[in-house]
Parts: structure tokens; C-alpha cells; sequence
């Protein structure tokens, strides 16, 4: 059985040392982005922008195509047609210098997966290793850093999501509230310039969603990583957010500052959704 998790209340104080700052966190843009599932059209030429450095969440029915824009940018899935950008590099093609996009080779999208980290919403750590290794796998094998480098910045990162003394223990072993702040430790840990938020609550207890909610608070205001974010808690949305786009059937509804889409939405699609999911 799990250990019953001591706390869900993480240390803010540490979050600029353990995160340092990004100071050239390059943006997201998406232009007329297609995704299908067989005859399912889920993105329909989908146009939008994340600036460098901007907090967004996406806020919308279940299936209307929010996390298949996560899934895109960690090339877990193959857009159709469109092209998206991160930075100023596409992400699923490439310029062969005469302005001309083309398809994408492996060398390509390796490399550019190197600035997007995610954090799911099932953990998805590696269950046969411990928490430490979970942490400095993916910097020593895909970042180069020696094994010392990369224990360091575990260490700091267990830190300050509360978990340093877990740094032995395997996943198993840990709380669902646990295993999500080493998540998310993992995702920091390979210091990515965009961090995708996958509804990183939806699996935790009750209890234990407020500690991790203001974890992921903590890093978002102390840090200028691009942060893309969907959920369906809209208190997070509200609390986290520089802008929130209302996302439906494929397509962006309404976006603005939280202010505006929670207390004044224009759209009825949008005030429906939040009368919605604010009764439950």
C-alpha cells in the first residue's frame, strides 16, 4: 500500500532557485492546424498564438480537441495540414532555405521536442526506476548532462516539490498526489522552454488537488516558461492564467483574461459551458 503523503503543500520560497528563469522561452503559434481521426475532423484550421512567456488555458467540453493540441505539440500525434510554430522553427516541418516548408525528418522533431516538456494527466513515470532516476534519465541520456549535473538539479527540483526524501523510493511506493509532483519535477528537470499541462488534477483525490494546484501556481508566476495549460477546474484557470480561450468542436469560441471569459463572457457557448461546469 502507499504511504499515507505527509503534506500537499510545497515550498514557494524555492521555486526561482529551482527553476531559473527562461529568458528566451520562445512562443506557440498554430496556423489553419488540421487534425483529423478518420472521418472525425477534431481541428478545424485552427489559428492561434501563446506569446513567449504567456500563461493560457484551454477551457471546453470533453472531446472538443484540447488535448490533441498538447498531443500535437509533443508530436504524440501528426497534424494533417497547417504548420506550428514554436518559436520561430516549425515544429513538424522544415525550411530547406528557400522558404518552402517540408515535412519534418526524425534529426528534426528530436531536437525540437528537446523545448516542450508535458505533464499528464496518468503521471507516466517509469514504474522500474526510482524517483531519482526518473528525474535524471531524460537530462543525461537526451540533454548530455553528466550524472552529476543531473542528480543536482533533482535534487533541487524534489525540493521544492516537497519530496526530497522520496528521492530512493519507486513510484509504487508513493501517493497519487506524490507521484504528480515527481511528474512534474521530471518535466522541470529537462528544462524546457514550453510546458504543456495535461489535466494534471483530474487523477488526484480531492484533498490532494489544492497542494498541486498551487505548486504549478508557484512555478507559473516565478518562472517566464511558456505555459499551455488544459483543465477543467476553473478556479486554477482563473488563478493561473494570462489568457483563456473557450474551445469548442474544434474551433477557439471566445479568449480573453480571466476577468473577462469567468465574469463576463461574451459568447453564449461560453456562458452555457461555465453555468455547466460551475453548477457541478
Amino acid at each position: 500500500m502507499p504511504p499515507t503523503e505527509p503534506t500537499d503543500t510545497p515550498s514557494p520560497s524555492k521555486a526561482g532557485d529551482a527553476v531559473p528563469r527562461v529568458s528566451d522561452a520562445p512562443g506557440i503559434r498554430f496556423e489553419k492546424v488540421v487534425k483529423r481521426f478518420g472521418s472525425n475532423v477534431v481541428l478545424r484550421e485552427l489559428d492561434f498564438t501563446v506569446a513567449p512567456g504567456e500563461r493560457v488555458t484551454l477551457i471546453g467540453p470533453s472531446g472538443s480537441g484540447k488535448t490533441t493540441i498538447l498531443r500535437l505539440l509533443m508530436t504524440l500525434e501528426k497534424l494533417d495540414d497547417g504548420v506550428i510554430w514554436i518559436g520561430d522553427r516549425p515544429l513538424w516541418h522544415q525550411d530547406k532555405g528557400d522558404g518552402k516548408l517540408v515535412p519534418a525528418g526524425q534529426k528534426h522533431l528530436h531536437e525540437m521536442r528537446k523545448q516542450v516538456g508535458m505533464v499528464f494527466q496518468q503521471f507516466n513515470l517509469f514504474p522500474n526506476m526510482n524517483v531519482r532516476r526518473n528525474l535524471t534519465e531524460g537530462p543525461v541520456r537526451v540533454l548530455g548532462l553528466s550524472k552529476d549535473e543531473a542528480n543536482a538539479r533533482a535534487q533541487e527540483l524534489l525540493e521544492l516539490v516537497g519530496l526530497s526524501d522520496k528521492i530512493d523510493d519507486h513510484p509504487a511506493r508513493l501517493s497519487g498526489g506524490q507521484q504528480q509532483r515527481v511528474a512534474i519535477a521530471r518535466a522541470l528537470a529537462m528544462r524546457p522552454k514550453v510546458l504543456l499541462l495535461d489535466e494534471v488534477t483530474s487523477a488526484l483525490d480531492p484533498e490532494l488537488v489544492v497542494g498541486v494546484q498551487d505548486l504549478l501556481r508557484d512555478i507559473a508566476r516565478q518562472t517566464d516558461v511558456t505555459l499551455l495549460c488544459v483543465t477543467h477546474e476553473m478556479h486554477f484557470a482563473r488563478d493561473i492564467s494570462d489568457r483563456v480561450l473557450m474551445f469548442d468542436q474544434g474551433q477557439i469560441v471566445e479568449e480573453g483574461p480571466p476577468e473577462q471569459i469567468f465574469g463576463s463572457p461574451s459568447e453564449q457557448r461560453t456562458r452555457d459551458f461555465l453555468q455547466a461546469v460551475l453548477a457541478t
